[in-house]
């Protein structure tokens, strides 16, 4: 479904999510102050704008109100920031999703009303972190404190044995969400579901039951 956004701050994270948003076949309005910045994106944007974005007078002008998602990637004016996270809050836009720098910034983002708070070093740091821990870890995602999802590649103690035979929600109390095998998914799979070597399980479960899952391999 195409979405209208506007993506307000266009660094490297802002013009990245501004382009593939974009490619995705979104709406997308994208501003900046830097005249420079915002020419970076003017094939990669619905409408480029050369404006403030702390300015409640300037955003109203461009019928931002009218958007349903806002991304706000003014990640290094911690100011600035607030303060077009407040505008577009109040302006009634029902997804505003904020860069934060730093812990500090996200608690303040959290308190003033953004709807989703984006540390974006510190996510890649973490799973930079899980594919250097353990080489059967694919990729990882964060759900909260104590849960997360893994894509642990299948090894071969795993090999041709269905989820009934893994046993993996009793063993590890982890639920396998999907088997991914090249570019077929297996969304919910059933639980007489042949597992083979080298695919692909979607894993969600603690972040310490997870680990025994990854340690013993099955």
């Amino acid at each position: 479904m195409k979405k209208q956004i506007v993506v307000i701050g266009l660094g490297r994270f802002g013009s990245s999510v501004c382009r593939e948003l974009h490619t995705l076949g979104h709406e997308v309005m994208a501003i900046d102050t830097d005249p420079e910045k915002v020419d970076a994106v003017a094939n990669s944007a619905s409408f480029t704008v050369i404006a403030d974005a702390t300015d409640k007078n300037q955003l109203n002008s461009l019928g931002v109100r009218n958007f349903e998602h806002a991304i706000v990637a003014i990640g290094d004016d911690l100011q600035a920031s607030v303060l077009c996270t407040l505008m577009l809050k109040e302006l009634g836009l029902p997804k505003v999703w904020v860069k934060a720098r730093d812990l500090q910034h996200e608690k303040i983002l959290d308190k003033v009303g953004a709807d989703r708070v984006i540390q974006p070093e510190k996510e890649m740091g973490i799973r930079v972190a899980h594919h250097v821990d353990s080489d059967k870890i694919v990729d990882y995602i964060d759900l909260s404190q104590d849960y997360s999802i893994i894509e642990l590649v299948a090894s071969g103690k795993m090999a041709d044995k269905t989820l009934v035979d893994l046993n993996i929600r009793k063993e590890f109390n982890c639920i396998v969400l999907a088997i991914k095998k090249e570019e077929e998914v297996n969304i919910a799979p059933a639980i007489d579901d042949i597992v083979e070597q080298g695919n692909v399980l979607i894993v969600m479960g603690h972040k310490d039951d997870l680990k025994r899952l990854e340690d013993k391999g099955l």
